[in-house]
């Protein structure tokens, strides 16, 4: 059913200065231990599926694997839970009301009645991103780890990206590629103009989401900068397709994220687990 690298390494139970960050999705998998001291990553696993999940099925995969790295233990100074999935909406803050909450998803997300509905603020750039998380997921954390924190991948990526884009006239849009995966998100002006979350099985996949978003935005292929990251690297095939109708197409690491690259493979980082730490 699964793809698993990286293993986590046995950890210290008494360490008090460890944090622990953990992205669910149902596409797969990932966990990173930092230690705050001396900013070190001392442990990192990543799980990919080799097929959609269910959130049944995640957490019960969640289970196994914890289970298996029981050694990493469960004194962790904070712990942080980020949901992926494309069941979110945007909404500006002056517009926002909790009482509201299902409104907002139902016209773009199919949601059930009994779903919990939470909501992230973008500090700073007065937008409220509305999500379901995977409640399951969370009721189970809680019961190992008592409070944490959890949000939407769709939080911590526009957040980082705005915080770290200079100002300029001409739309930058950032690609963050994972495996079955990307994240659209344009900025101009340090103003978001767009952010979505697509699920793809081809490269032509990939590349119609992108032409097609930025079509929506009537934006100028000649003027765009087109910025990717996480599973692309310059000269392969994903990259090599959007140079084909995009002039200036680069790959690129966020330049304000406090955690140790090199300690990972560049292949195996998860840019929003990381970035959370």
């Amino acid at each position: 059913m699964t793809e698993k690298t990286n293993n986590i390494s046995e950890q210290n139970s008494e360490n008090t200065f460890k944090k622990l960050s953990i992205q669910v999705g149902l596409n797969g998998l990932s966990f990173c231990v930092l230690d705050t001291i001396s900013n070190e990553i001392l442990a990192f696993e990543k799980v990919s599926f080799k097929t959609a999940s269910t959130p049944y099925l995640l957490l019960k995969e969640l289970k196994a694997v914890l289970n298996k790295n029981s050694t990493v233990g469960t004194n962790f100074s904070e712990v942080v839970v980020i949901h992926k999935n494309g069941l979110f909406s945007l909404v500006p803050k002056a517009l926002f009301k909790k009482e509201e909450l299902a409104n907002y998803l139902k016209f773009n997300a199919k949601i059930m009645a009994n779903d919990h509905i939470a909501h992230d603020e973008i500090s700073n750039h007065d937008l409220i991103n509305v999500y379901v998380p995977f409640a399951n997921v969370n009721n189970h954390i809680f019961d190992l780890f008592g409070a944490f924190e959890f949000k939407h991948t769709g939080t911590v990526l526009i957040s980082t990206l705005l915080n770290q884009t200079r100002a300029t006239s001409q739309p930058v849009c950032y690609v963050h590629v994972a495996e079955k995966e990307m994240e659209i998100v344009v900025i101009s002006d340090k103003k978001l103009l767009f952010y979505n979350h697509f699920e793809y099985k081809t490269k032509e996949d990939f590349l119609y989401f992108l032409l097609f978003s930025l079509e929506q935005l009537q934006i100028d292929l000649e003027q765009v900068q087109l910025k990717l990251f996480g599973l692309v690297e310059e000269g392969d095939a994903i990259f090599e397709l959007c140079y084909s109708y995009i002039q200036s197409v680069s790959v690129f690491v966020p330049v304000d994220s406090n955690y140790p690259l090199d300690q990972l493979e560049s292949q195996a980082i998860d840019f929003t687990s990381l970035s959370k730490l």
